[in-house]
């Protein structure tokens, strides 16, 4: 299936590793130009990964996504780069792990950050751009959280659910305007990021990581995790025409995890 993102312009966050490389590759084998962003330097090696295996045209910027002025500096490159801005995935790092009273105020400032105002930054910065033209589409990945709470991520449960807010809210004021915002919200994908939430569970529990993640597996329908490579292509879906008639909605991207209604 052509997905018709054929030389379309996607910036990708927090796209070195894990969920956001695989989003930012996909796209890339869909014929999308990119731009990717992170802390890490590891940076420039995904995007030689991506060339390599897609040919397209990559632009990598470290930046981190915490910071406002990088942020911008970050829209402003890709619009030098490219002259447009079609897709933006809202993409951050998960705040630490822990119950309410493992966690410092600091620790939940650092969360707010990361997660509520680098998505902020990345709306303000391009969302002018997509108005004037008219047209684009926004996606926040988050987690299957905003449906069901998941035990010792009690400061991701809170601030990606406000990160739904503000894109279901902004659903309504930009669909006028021309312009796509979904959510995509993942459960259990094997990522670094899954990988330190088992070793938390583990030591609380104290058992091993191992063990966490069968019990994990022993409450997702489908019995296993999902891939990198299944998240990609549903980020790719989202983006695309394909998807033109849907707006404002959170996909699950579950394997049937969550158990309440939606």
């Amino acid at each position: 299936m052509d997905l018709q993102l054929e030389g379309k312009v996607a910036l990708v966050a927090a796209a070195s590793k894990g969920l956001g490389k695989a989003a930012a590759l996909a796209l890339a084998q869909e014929g999308a130009r990119l731009t990717i962003a992170a802390r890490s330097e590891a940076l420039q090696s995904t995007a030689e990964e991506i060339r390599s295996a897609t040919g397209a045209e990559v632009l990598a910027v470290q930046a981190d996504l915490a910071e406002r002025e990088q942020v911008e500096a970050l829209v402003r490159q890709t619009l030098d780069r490219y002259g447009e801005l079609d897709i933006l995935l809202i993409n951050n790092a998960g705040p630490p792990p822990g119950g309410f009273l493992d966690l410092t105020l600091e620790a939940w400032e650092a969360g707010i950050r990361s997660t509520l105002m680098s998505t902020l930054y990345l709306c303000y910065a391009a969302i002018p751009h997509m108005i004037q033209r008219g047209s684009g589409c926004i996606i926040a990945s988050q987690s299957y959280s905003v449906k069901q709470p998941i035990p010792r991520l009690i400061a991701s449960n809170s601030l990606r659910m406000a990160v739904i807010g503000l894109m279901k809210t902004l659903a309504n004021e930009l669909g006028p305007k021309g312009i796509r915002v979904n959510s995509i919200n993942p459960a259990w994908i094997w990522t670094d990021r899954v990988k330190q939430i088992m070793a938390d569970r583990a030591k609380a529990n104290r058992t091993s990581a191992e063990a966490e993640a069968a019990k994990v597996i022993s409450e997702i329908p489908l019995g296993r995790m999902g891939t990198a490579e299944e998240y990609g292509k549903a980020i790719a879906w989202l983006a695309s025409p394909a998807a033109g008639f849907v707006h404002g909605h959170a996909l699950m991207l579950d394997g049937g995890a969550v158990s309440a209604p939606i």
